[in-house]
Protein backbone atom coordinates (compact mmCIF):
# COMPACT_ATOMS: atom_id res chain seq x y z
CA UNK A 1 0.00 0.00 0.00
CA UNK A 2 1.66 3.45 -0.89
CA UNK A 3 1.94 6.20 1.46
CA UNK A 4 -0.36 8.44 -0.02
CA UNK A 5 -3.01 5.49 0.26
CA UNK A 6 -2.22 5.16 3.97
CA UNK A 7 -2.57 8.97 4.84
CA UNK A 8 -5.59 8.92 3.04
CA UNK A 9 -6.82 5.99 4.87
CA UNK A 10 -5.62 7.64 8.07
CA UNK A 11 -7.69 10.78 7.66
CA UNK A 12 -10.99 8.96 6.89
CA UNK A 13 -10.83 7.03 9.75
CA UNK A 14 -10.04 9.19 12.16
CA UNK A 15 -12.81 11.59 10.78
CA UNK A 16 -14.99 9.02 10.55
CA UNK A 17 -14.36 7.79 15.08
CA UNK A 18 -14.24 11.45 15.91
CA UNK A 19 -17.29 12.02 14.13
CA UNK A 20 -18.81 9.80 16.58
CA UNK A 21 -16.58 11.18 19.43
CA UNK A 22 -14.85 7.78 20.01
CA UNK A 23 -11.23 7.35 21.30
CA UNK A 24 -8.52 5.29 19.70
CA UNK A 25 -8.82 2.68 22.56
CA UNK A 26 -12.86 2.37 22.33
CA UNK A 27 -12.81 1.85 18.09
CA UNK A 28 -10.16 -0.50 18.96
CA UNK A 29 -12.33 -2.79 21.25
CA UNK A 30 -15.16 -2.80 19.37
CA UNK A 31 -13.65 -3.76 15.98
CA UNK A 32 -12.02 -6.41 18.44
CA UNK A 33 -8.50 -5.39 17.24
CA UNK A 34 -5.20 -4.62 19.32
CA UNK A 35 -5.38 -1.62 21.49
CA UNK A 36 -2.81 0.35 19.82
CA UNK A 37 -4.11 -0.68 16.17
CA UNK A 38 -6.04 2.66 14.72
CA UNK A 39 -3.56 4.93 16.62
CA UNK A 40 -1.44 3.32 13.96
CA UNK A 41 -3.62 3.59 11.29
CA UNK A 42 -4.32 6.89 11.84
CA UNK A 43 -0.81 7.74 12.10
CA UNK A 44 -0.28 5.62 8.48
CA UNK A 45 2.31 3.70 10.13
CA UNK A 46 0.71 -0.02 9.13
CA UNK A 47 -0.54 -1.47 5.98
CA UNK A 48 -4.09 -2.81 6.70
CA UNK A 49 -5.34 -5.79 5.42
CA UNK A 50 -8.06 -6.23 3.56
CA UNK A 51 -10.16 -7.68 6.24
CA UNK A 52 -9.79 -5.25 8.33
CA UNK A 53 -10.62 -2.80 6.17
CA UNK A 54 -14.13 -4.35 5.58
CA UNK A 55 -14.75 -4.70 8.97
CA UNK A 56 -14.04 -0.99 9.49
CA UNK A 57 -16.06 0.23 6.87
CA UNK A 58 -19.30 -2.34 7.66
CA UNK A 59 -18.51 -0.53 11.56
CA UNK A 60 -19.25 3.19 10.09
CA UNK A 61 -21.79 1.45 7.65
CA UNK A 62 -20.21 2.90 4.28
CA UNK A 63 -18.50 1.28 1.62
CA UNK A 64 -14.93 0.08 1.43
CA UNK A 65 -13.96 2.22 -1.09
CA UNK A 66 -15.11 5.72 0.35
CA UNK A 67 -12.14 4.94 3.18
CA UNK A 68 -9.82 5.40 0.55
CA UNK A 69 -11.13 8.08 -1.69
Amino acid sequence: MSQEIRIILAKNIEKLRTKRNMKREELSLLLGFDNSYISKLEKSKINITLDKLEKIANFFDIDVYKLLK
